[in-house]
Order: C-alpha cells, then structure tokens, then sequence
C-alpha cells in the first residue's frame, strides 16, 4: 500500500487529475481479472503423445494468472489413449476427458468438447503437438482486447510444396470464388473463441459441419494470428486424403449453391446449340435441299453423349444436397458421449 500510495502521489503531482482520473488510477491493480480459460483438444489414436503434448501445454499455462480447464475429446480411440487421458485427468483436476461412444470424425469431436466447455474463452487445437500452445499467452491478450475470434493462420515454411499444401491453396481458392463467405486460406481448428462465439455456435445444430465456414460465417469481430506449425511429437496424422476430401465437400455443398447453377448452366448452352442444330436443318429442307443432309450416327451418338452425360452430372449435384437434407431433417445428434460430463 505505501508502494501504491507513493506512486500515486508521484502520479498527481505530474498532472492535474479529477476525481474519476483518481478514482480510475487506484482501481488499475485490480482491473486484471482472473479469466477461465478452456482448452479443447480432440483426439483419436495418440497414445504416447498425448502425455508429451499435455506437458509442453502445462509449461505455457501455468505460470499464467488465469484459471485453466483442459477438455480432452476421445473420439473412438482403440489403442491406449483412453488410458492414458484417465491417467492424466487422475493427476490433474484441470483434465477432463469425454470419450464419445465411436468414431464421429475431428469436427464431430471438436464440437463436443465446444457444447462441454464453461470458458470465458475457449482455444481448440490438435493433440499432435503441430499446434504450439505457445501461441495460448498471445490469443488470450487478443481476447483481452476485445476480439471475439481468435484465428491461427498457418504460415508454410521456404520448403517445397507438399502435395497436400497444393491442395490446400487450391480448395481455398475455389471455396473462395463460390461461396459468400470469406474463408482464411491455412486457418485450420486452431483458434480462441469467446463465450459469444461459442453459444452462437452452439445455435447452429446442423449435421455436416465444416466450423472453419461456420464461424467464419458468423461474423463476430475477428483477428488473424499467424504462426508457424511444429512438427508432429510422434506417430502419423490420422487425417487421411480421404478425410480432407469428404471435408472439402462438406464445405463446398453446405456454404455454395454453384454446382447447381454450373449444371444449370451447362444445360442452357447444351440447349441453345440444340436450337442452332434445328435451325441449321430446317435451313436446308427450306432451300430445297435436303438431299444434301447425310445421317451422322458419330454425330447423334456425339450430341446424345454430351446431353446424356451434363444431365447426369446435374442430376449429381442435386442428389448430393437432397443427400445432406435427408440427413439434416433426420436431427440425429452429431456425436454421442460414452463417458463424460454433458
């Protein structure tokens, strides 16, 4: 207090101060509240890198002057990671650990352990140690700041292009071009949400769920952090070619309507050289000269071709998304939890 006492005598004597000023100045110390923060990390199959993850993220958190929970999601794991997620949560009570009843896939899981979470602010990454919780200190000053949206950017590195990264700059771009929402190219689930955020999310029940889209959809005032992804602990990602695939999909028929409007397209100028083909024949039995017109086989079986295969390419696209409203209006709960708390 003689401290405090001193430094605002030292404060007054420099400026001319009202009352609120003074009043403002005493109340600084105490303006640093104690926040809640969660922690929400999915994982399938980590066994042996859960527990090197956990400690890397306990040196980052614990000298910080907030109250910390760790939501961890087992989304169906066979080996030993359930195991070794109760050893953890058995050690420290910051652990809690849903386990759902299968394999619902990293959205699925990620969206569990995001209806679970209490926070004020809510971070999710990845249990493979590629997130670095590094970054946690930073996105929470963010928070502080007012940002309801925290959104890791991933930074590629001077090496060469994998095939993965090709495809990656190349979905963001088509995504991109097609949809009406603005997707953040190499933002991947490592982000900080606020409360705000979180419930919002929380409103929308939808069964394909692609939360880059979703929240970026949203709206709420936003803020990109860059960072620079850290090589696996151990093991290979569970993030197959065909998981990013069904992914990109998802995103593509949930956020867009142009596959429709490209088969529509096409059918109207399938339509229109149809008509020139009819006008360009009448052209000759008017002029007197029909014996000139030979029957093409190769040319119908061309047209017929063409026709046959946009119609069933139309017909494609519109079965995908009567697909996903068949799914959507059977309300079936995205994930189901086996163990832990709702």
């Amino acid at each position: 207090m003689a401290k405090l006492h001193d430094e605002y005598e030292q404060y007054v004597l420099r400026r001319d101060l009202d009352t609120a000023e003074v009043v403002e100045f005493l109340l600084m110390p105490l303006k640093k509240t104690k926040l809640k923060i969660d922690l929400v990390i999915p994982i399938f199959n980590e066994a042996g890198v859960v527990e090197q993850t956990y400690a890397k993220i306990c040196e980052i958190i614990d000298p910080l002057p907030h109250k910390f929970s760790i939501y961890y999601v087992d989304d169906g794991s066979t080996d030993g990671t359930p195991a070794s997620l109760a050893a953890l949560a058995r050690k420290d009570e910051r652990v809690i650990v849903l386990e759902l009843s299968r394999n619902f896939g990293h959205q699925a899981a990620l969206s569990a352990g995001l209806d679970t979470s209490r926070g004020d602010f809510i971070i999710s990454m990845d249990g493979d140690g590629q997130h670095p919780p590094e970054m946690i200190p930073q996105m929470i000053e963010l928070f502080e700041q007012g940002y309801d949206i925290v959104q890791a950017q991933r930074i590629e590195g001077e090496q060469m292009f994998s095939f993965k990264q090709i495809a990656s700059s190349g979905f963001y771009a088509l995504i991109n071009t097609i949809s009406g929402t603005r997707f953040v190219p190499g933002a991947a689930d490592f982000r900080g949400l606020s409360r705000q955020a979180v419930e919002a999310l929380k409103s929308m029940p939808e069964y394909h769920r692609f939360l880059r889209g979703m929240i970026s959809w949203m709206g709420y005032r936003s803020v990109i952090l860059p960072y620079h992804e850290t090589r696996r602990v151990a093991g290979r990602s569970k993030y197959s070619f065909g998981k990013m695939f069904r992914l990109a999909m998802d995103a593509i028929f949930s956020f867009s309507l142009i596959p429709l409007y490209i088969g529509m397209t096409l059918g109207g100028i399938l339509l229109c050289l149809a008509a020139a083909q009819i006008i360009y024949v009448l052209s000759f039995w008017l002029t007197g000269r029909s014996s000139d017109l030979v029957a093409g086989w190769s040319s119908l079986m061309s047209v017929t071709l063409v026709i046959g295969g946009m119609v069933m390419i139309l017909l494609g696209f519109i079965g995908v998304y009567i697909g996903y409203i068949f799914q959507e209006v059977k309300r079936r709960p995205v994930y189901l939890l086996k163990k832990g708390e709702k």
